[in-house]
């Protein structure tokens, strides 16, 4: 049975990118340094909150292809906790969404990052 890591155990064993990597963790489509801030380090507790939040995004990717809720009102509801989890692609896809930014290229875009993330998501939570 694998054993579970937390995501300040995985940042700390990530290659060291030099200098000029301001913010490696945040180029991931899930920071999982910000995620390790924010559950303060309790691996059960982040993979809780990655699974809540892939439910979340998944959701909110089949309302916003349904066409039932206004695309700007599923981004907004979808914006806050990417945030919160580290999902710092989908916010900024959201963020667009939400301005108004609802064309097909922008809502594909926003699509495969809810799509990179949930897969990311299952790989660590195995």
């Amino acid at each position: 049975m694998p054993v579970a890591v937390s995501a300040f155990e995985l940042a700390d064993h990530a290659p060291d990118l030099g200098a000029a990597a301001v913010a490696p963790s945040a180029s991931r489509c899930i920071d999982l340094v910000h995620l390790a801030r924010q559950t303060m380090g309790d691996k059960d507790l982040e993979i809780e909150i990655l699974s809540l939040f892939a439910r979340q995004a998944r959701a909110a990717l089949l309302d916003m292809t349904a066409g039932n809720v206004p695309p700007a009102t599923v981004a907004h509801r979808i914006k806050g906790a990417a945030s919160a989890v580290g999902a710092f692609k989908v916010a900024g896809v959201a963020g667009e969404i939400e301005a108004g930014q609802a064309d097909a290229a922008t809502l594909a875009r926003f699509g495969a990052a809810v799509i990179e993330a949930e897969n990311f998501i299952n790989k660590l939570c195995r």
